[in-house]
């Protein structure tokens, strides 16, 4: 991994953050170029509204292969029936509002998705670099994710449901999509059950940063990715 620094020299100034696992920086600010650089090295923000921006590289690292994909038996009825409809890139804002609504365990006493990382990934959503995924019943949005792609990789962010699998239904297929793209792997963060009952699974810190260090050769598949429904077969 390239070294990682802020530039700032205030940001050292939080001794309390200093011995807490995954931490690699602290401070700076979610400007295009800094938050493409430190994706590209594995490192994402994520701080509540009352802390500095802190950057993250947790170990070992939650990663799904799209190849390795696992579909349940209690999904299938779900495609067969087309109980939902699917969408890419056509709310993003909305959905990024939406997954900070959601109450989950990565977050204590409030959202760490801020109208700060709002603004930020929206740009990014502009440039063609941060992707969502909006599932549709009746014309209401009842669930989605969103994430940012470089090379070959798509980098998972977050996601929500207002139905029950609605997200997962999405999820499943925007990873069939990116398959079809030729991704290499969706990089999921930390581990959970849920992902893991998907195919999901942790890898070591040295295997994710020479998928990175390869990454850096590959173009920018989904920057130039135009919307397409692709095809399943559950």
């Amino acid at each position: 991994m390239k070294a990682w620094s802020t530039g700032n020299e205030k940001d050292k100034r939080y001794p309390e953050y200093a011995h807490i696992p995954g931490i690699v920086a602290i401070g700076g600010d979610l400007s295009v170029d800094r938050l493409l650089f430190a994706y590209a090295n594995g490192i994402f923000p994520w701080y509540d509204e009352d802390e500095p921006i802190l950057w993250w590289s947790l170990s070992p690292r939650m990663v799904l292969f799209p190849e390795e994909l696992v579909v349940s038996k209690s999904m299938r009825p779900y495609f067969n029936q087309v109980k939902f409809t699917v969408t890419f890139n056509h709310n993003f804002a909305q959905v990024m509002h939406a997954c900070k609504s959601v109450s989950r365990n990565r977050q204590a006493g409030g959202s760490w998705i801020t109208e700060e990382i709002v603004t930020a990934y929206t740009q990014l959503n502009k440039l063609g670099y941060a992707h969502s995924v909006e599932v549709w019943q009746n014309d209401e949005l009842v669930g989605g994710l969103y994430g940012v792609g470089l090379g070959r990789i798509f980098f998972g962010e977050s996601m929500f449901a207002r139905v029950p699998n609605a997200s997962k239904f999405g999820f499943i297929t925007w990873v069939r999509l990116l398959d079809a793209l030729g991704i290499w792997l969706i990089d999921c963060q930390q581990e959970t059950a849920h992902l893991g009952s998907m195919g999901a699974k942790p890898i070591s810190i040295s295997l994710f940063n020479a998928f990175l260090e390869k990454n850096t050769q590959e173009p920018h598949i989904l920057k130039s990715w135009s919307e397409t429904q692709p095809a399943f077969n559950l």
